[in-house]
């Protein structure tokens, strides 16, 4: 079978992406190791390769390339930055990779955050709900003239808050939340119901020294900790502004990064299912690792079995 063909193309993309996929910013690999790491995450048995989009690759164009590389993953943006394309362009992109990778693509959609719209690209982030909104309505408006999908594809969009999940289980196929906890997955899947996809993504640490697995955390958690849509989301959560200093007290790190053996963090991912996530992207974050390293002994103990 050659890396573009699948065995049934009629397959639904939440049935291609299964339990279990992995979610990592390829961006800091050169484009024959994101294949490789691609293509053995697919030897692994994972259902789905997360990339995000921020200031370094098209998301499309690396989703692509990645897709013509391997036969069976799912390649999912997580997520595609809709100030960055016009409705019209981010349906175009997304219908030709679903119809050209046989159905192994997701379209995970998002605004992102002010410093990357209003302070880097200089666009307007006043109203992020509303520009969700109306970029989902245009991307069902827009026209296509090339062929379809065998499968139309799905959209799934990043939901923290209360109005964004209601607007992802009204408008969209569901939610891909981020650097939240069980708890925030048991609050989605009462928003979104049965019917809709809850993909989950969650930071794991395989390592069971207390002082160097929150340290591994707090390091993935620094760029994030100052950002209006995640302190907020775990201020509803219960948490408070003394869980944001110093990198983030034990209680947050522990709540929103499981660490130890394989089966510790196996019952972490084991609650969000519980709680009603229908698939799960792991981040395996790596101790003392390279920026862009991710920790493959990791992804191996925790295989989809």
């Amino acid at each position: 079978m050659s890396p573009t063909e699948t065995a049934d193309t009629s397959t639904p993309i939440e049935d291609r992406i299964g339990p279990r996929g992995v979610w990592w910013p390829t961006d800091a690999m050169p484009a024959g190791a994101a294949v490789e790491f691609a293509q053995w995450l697919e030897s692994l048995g994972y259902g789905a390769l997360w990339i995000p989009e921020t200031l370094g690759r098209d998301p499309f164009a690396h989703a692509a390339h990645l897709l013509s590389s391997t036969s069976t993953l799912a390649v999912a943006t997580g997520i595609a930055n809709i100030f960055n394309r016009h409705p019209g362009s981010m349906r175009q992109a997304q219908l030709t990779l679903a119809e050209q990778s046989g159905g192994r693509f997701l379209l995970g959609a998002g605004v992102s955050h002010a410093p990357i719209v209003a302070g880097v690209r200089k666009l307007d982030y006043s109203k992020p709900l509303t520009s969700m909104r109306e970029h989902l309505q245009g991307m069902a408006d827009s026209m296509y003239m090339a062929p379809a999908p065998a499968v139309p594809p799905k959209t799934v969009i990043a939901a923290l808050g209360p109005k964004m999940l209601e607007l992802a289980a009204s408008a969209a196929d569901g939610a891909h939340p981020y650097w939240t906890t069980p708890e925030h997955t048991a609050q989605a899947k009462a928003v979104l119901g049965d019917d809709k996809m809850l993909c989950v993504e969650q930071k794991v640490v395989l390592c069971t020294d207390a002082a160097e697995a929150r340290a591994t955390a707090r390091a993935a958690l620094g760029v994030y900790i100052g950002l209006p849509n995640y302190f907020k989301n775990w201020f509803r959560l219960g948490f408070d502004e003394s869980d944001l200093a110093d990198g983030g007290s034990d209680r947050l790190i522990d709540a929103l990064v499981p660490w130890g053996t394989a089966e510790e963090i196996e019952a972490r991912v084991a609650e969000h299912v519980d709680a009603g996530a229908t698939h799960v992207c792991l981040q395996p974050l790596k101790p003392s690792a390279r920026m862009g390293e991710p920790d493959r002994e990791a992804l191996e103990a925790l295989a989809p079995r």
